[in-house]
């Protein structure tokens, strides 16, 4: 029998739902090397390879078989082929530009444990996809807002999300269409940078947040009384302004936000706070040429820099920080634990509070490749953004099912059924 790849879901699967890989038709003991490959939309390939050896049966089950070093990576790891994913051009980050597309996945081979590749003895393609069948795409340019909402199969309504990524600006839809798929209505919302939008990221007005909330809360298909967000980076601070100063919002969930306004003047009404200083003598730059940043920020703890604290202590909501403890971009940690302190001064409910040691700053939904360092648009060169690989991945999964719990939970009313880390 020749050697051939056996994948479960067979063809399609969902980004975010595992995939099971084994290899049948092997000799016994035999050595091989597996390879994937990914090509992004704009062409750049991402590889990952790991050595095996079949079991006596000539049969090689990555959830029972575990790699053997020399790979990307060793043990027991049933996606790491999928999870170390690299690119092959330097600083380059993996994201999905059309969730209407899967990737495609290539899956190969190889005979033995050389460095070059060996004979292919088997090969397999696999799609990777973001909308679930039945998942309604709708884009939204009502007034001012710039948006793509997307709303679960059935009738609904469906406890609704509005969704904020970071300075990378554009309007990013992949992490929203993916929670969409486990029943949320949610509106990935572009703040700048994208069609008519502003195009840098000097001031923000918060009355165009104020629209997409009231959009969301008059939305036949939005369940009431009221809406969650959810922000990562630049946009976890926006998501803590808007529950502080906006109406209808019941939870707030921030993946390594701050709770200081960071990078541009925020106003609303006759409100303005200032963004946080910034020490440019504070980075260091490492012989690779790659910056790290974690201290350039100040500390709105201190002087002028206290007017760039966000009074959270407005909100009317629940708060949950996910915190990656490695997390190079700034101190995600420090600002979560600062939050939860001005909250509980105020006599406010203790936010949850979520860490994860040796996860870096760009947690994504599970089994995106973690992306060490790539170009970062303020300060135009590569940062790093810290984790480690195995720590983040663990990381990424765990949290994705901490969002969804924390939001049923607030929104719908049903128990969470996830024990916290923290």
């Amino acid at each position: 029998m020749a050697p051939s790849i056996r994948l479960s879901p067979a063809a399609r699967s969902l980004f975010d739902e595992p995939l099971a890989i084994a290899v049948q038709g092997l000799g016994p003991r035999q050595q091989v090397t597996l390879r994937t490959s990914l090509r992004d939309e704009t062409g750049e390939l991402f590889q990952a390879s790991a050595h095996y050896q079949a079991g006596d049966d000539g049969e090689l089950d990555l959830a029972r078989c575990p790699a053997l070093p020399g790979g990307s990576f060793s043990g027991l790891e049933p996606m790491g082929l999928l999870w170390a994913l690299q690119p092959q051009k330097p600083f380059w980050r993996l994201v999905k530009r059309d969730v209407q597309s899967p990737f495609l996945l290539q899956l190969e081979v190889f005979e033995g444990h050389e460095d070059r590749p060996g004979r292919l003895l088997a090969q397999a393609q696999h799609e990777r996809a973001f909308l679930r069948d039945g998942v309604r795409r709708v884009p939204v340019r009502e007034g001012r807002i710039r948006a793509t909402l997307f709303l679960p199969p059935g009738d609904g309504p469906f406890p609704g999300i509005i969704d904020l990524y970071g300075t990378g600006g554009g309007l990013p839809e992949y992490r929203a269409c993916l929670l969409a798929n486990h029943g949320f209505a949610v509106l990935a919302l572009a703040y700048y940078s994208y069609e008519d939008l502003p195009k840098g990221m000097k001031e923000f007005h918060l009355e165009y947040f104020e629209e997409a909330v009231n959009y969301m809360l008059h939305h036949t298909q939005v369940k009431g009384p009221g809406i969650g967000l959810l922000g990562h980076s630049k946009g976890g601070d926006l998501c803590v302004s808007m529950a502080s100063f906006l109406k209808g919002i019941i939870a707030t969930a921030l993946i390594n936000g701050s709770v200081a306004n960071v990078g541009a003047v925020l106003h609303y009404k006759d409100i303005t706070i200032p963004p946080l200083g910034i020490n440019p003598k504070r980075i260091k730059v490492g012989k690779s040429g790659i910056a790290d940043i974690i201290d350039a920020l100040n500390s709105p703890l201190e002087g002028p820099d206290q007017q760039s604290f966000i009074p959270l202590e407005k909100a009317e909501c629940c708060f949950l920080f996910i915190v990656g403890q490695d997390d190079h971009n700034w101190k995600s940690e420090f600002f979560a634990v600062e939050g939860s302190k001005r909250l509980q001064a105020h006599g406010k409910e203790k936010p949850e509070i979520v860490c994860y040691p040796g996860a870096g700053h760009y947690i994504e939904p599970p089994f995106f490749p973690m992306c060490a360092a790539s170009m970062h648009l303020l300060f135009g060169k590569p940062v790093m953004w810290g984790g480690e690989p195995k720590a983040h991945c663990e990381a990424q999964i765990d949290a994705w099912k901490q969002i969804q719990a924390f939001f049923r939970k607030h929104l719908t009313g049903e128990p969470s059924g996830t024990s916290s880390k923290l």
